[in-house]
């Protein structure tokens, strides 16, 4: 099992390497930067388990640094070095969050004492979060299913994060899970107990979203009969998720960043601003850094949006996950519809796992439903799958024949749509079922790529 890592700041040398001996004795990994420049780029490339560093460093001092590492993540652990005649300065960096501090000259007792002092609370933190899941597992919350080494990074992520009330942007393709990890964020933090909004960008007109997002007074517009609360409003004290944010219109996403900077509403047709507490985490498939550049996404909103990225991958990207949802999507099924419970051949599971489910999780989920509706057996075999699963491989090479590798990946989506449409006669709702994704999605993609039925 790979050591944990902690992170050692300050701009003596010889002092970083007389503390990695000593963490190495402990049981830890460490790796050594000699700015707070440089732990800033370290903790954007890696999870560490704690943070340990000096306070007086030339250009940025570790108090600043110390604010910065908890706007990034307000439960990474973090103990200042202080030379004792500048106990004031570890007095304000506990203020801002530390855990403890050491004092120079170091001497191998104390800092023994104080990292383990500051990994025991780690740990007792740790098992708190893990008994809360636990709990919120079997009270019928969401959870996040897989063991593949790509899952596994991104529910540490989403745990440690969970707590803060940063702002969160899920990004990843349609049928990934985006929203269940925005309930895993929401169900894993302080919040849980205040309302899980969910509102999709992509789905309401223009007047019709900014009503339901910030309300409305009575008169404001024609059909306006009465007051109504924006979903920011009935959010209050919670989570307030944006799905689809990449379809908002500009004019829009300059109302949504105001309300986000200024952590106030103005609904439709008001003239006093209302006060919200919410947290926002929002979610697309698009590609932002296109909209961007086209000048459909403000960059200032991105940020706000982004000040935690999640990023979820394609389920053939992460296989090793299939064989556990496939087995949990089984049994959630077999309950739901109360029938016996059903196993997979090693044949089926097989198939299961060659396939390259361009729905991801929400296709497999729906096509393992429809086995169970469909099939009397107790084993699923080859023979109870739909075509395109039992004839993967096969399919795979037409695929791969039709799809050269210098097509870009919008080219290939637009092949890929175009085949499956015409593989079930254009029947939309069809095609959206083996794709994973809404018919709303199927018409917008058309219209995205100019696709037009064949008359």
């Amino acid at each position: 099992m790979q050591r944990e890592k902690i992170l050692l700041v300050d701009d003596e040398p010889a002092l970083l390497s007389y503390l990695e001996e000593v963490i190495a004795e402990e049981g830890y990994t460490a790796h050594k930067v000699t700015s707070a420049h440089e732990a800033l780029a370290a903790l954007e490339e890696e999870v560490y388990l704690l943070v340990i560093t000096d306070l007086r460093m030339p250009e940025l001092d570790g108090l600043e640094l110390l604010r910065r590492i908890k706007e990034r993540d307000q439960q990474l652990g973090v103990i200042v070095m202080t030379a004792f005649a500048s106990l004031e300065s570890a007095v304000d960096a506990l203020r801002l969050g530390a855990m403890d501090y050491i004092t120079k000259p170091l001497h191998v007792q104390e800092v023994q004492v104080v990292l383990r002092k500051a990994i025991e609370s780690i740990d007792l933190k740790r098992e708190n979060r893990r008994l809360r899941a636990k709990l919120s597992v079997e009270s019928g919350e969401p959870k996040m299913i897989g063991n593949s080494s790509e899952t596994q990074t991104m529910l540490e992520l989403v745990r440690r994060v969970a707590p803060s009330d940063s702002t969160i942007l899920i990004t990843g393709e349609s049928g990934t899970g985006k929203e269940l990890i925005a309930q895993v964020l929401h169900f894993n933090s302080d919040r849980a107990r205040g309302d899980f909004v969910t509102v999709n960008c992509a789905a309401l007109p223009d007047t019709l979203l900014e009503s339901e997002l910030f309300g409305h007074r009575r008169g404001s517009f024609t059909g306006a009969v009465r007051d109504k609360e924006g979903l920011f409003k009935v959010a209050n004290g919670g989570t307030l998720f944006l799905d689809e944010i990449g379809d908002m219109s500009p004019a829009l996403q300059v109302k949504l960043l105001r309300a986000l900077q200024e952590r106030e509403i103005l609904p439709i047709g008001a003239t006093k601003p209302i006060k919200i507490d919410v947290r926002v985490i929002a979610a697309t498939n698009a590609d932002l850094d296109a909209k961007q550049q086209s000048g459909e996404f403000r960059p200032d909103l991105y940020y706000r949006l982004s000040v935690i990225p999640v990023h979820i991958k394609p389920l053939r990207d992460r296989r090793e996950d299939i064989a556990d949802l496939s087995e949990y999507f089984l049994e959630r099924a077999c309950k739901k519809l109360s029938v016996a419970r059903r196993r997979f051949s090693p044949d089926a599971q097989m198939k299961l796992l060659k396939y390259s489910w361009p729905g991801n999780v929400r296709e497999l989920e729906n096509t393992i439903e429809r086995l169970v509706i469909l099939s009397d057996h107790e084993h699923i075999e080859v023979s109870h799958l739909p075509s395109r699963i039992a004839g993967a491989e096969q399919r795979g090479a037409v695929l791969s024949a039709r799809m050269p590798a210098t097509q870009t990946l919008d080219e290939m989506e637009r092949s890929y749509l175009l085949q499956v449409l015409e593989e079930t006669g254009w029947q939309k709702k069809r095609a959206s079922e083996i794709l994973g994704i809404d018919p709303s999605t199927i018409y917008r993609k058309l219209q995205r790529y100019g696709i037009r039925p064949p008359q």
